[in-house]
């Protein structure tokens, strides 16, 4: 799969930024009120951050080897 260019950065600032600070906000918050469930929730959601990472990964390497491909494959006319 690969994402368009808007879709990837969106989904990459939400994945290296924005998911993780919620996640840690969460954490310190579930921590300090003794909040139930919050370690669970925790897993799922570093969980969930890890394979959005993975997917815009994969889509990085198909990308890049399709531009390759393309730069390997044209021909100059000029």
């Amino acid at each position: 799969m690969i994402f368009k260019n808007k879709t990837y950065d969106v989904l990459k600032w939400f994945s290296l930024v924005g998911f993780p600070a919620m996640i840690t906000f969460f954490g310190v918050l579930g921590t300090t009120l003794e909040w139930g469930f919050t370690q669970p929730v925790l897993t799922i959601a570093i969980a969930f951050n890890t394979m959005i990472g993975t997917m815009l990964g994969i889509s990085n390497i198909k990308y890049k080897s399709m531009v390759e491909y393309d730069d390997a494959g044209e021909e100059d006319y000029e």
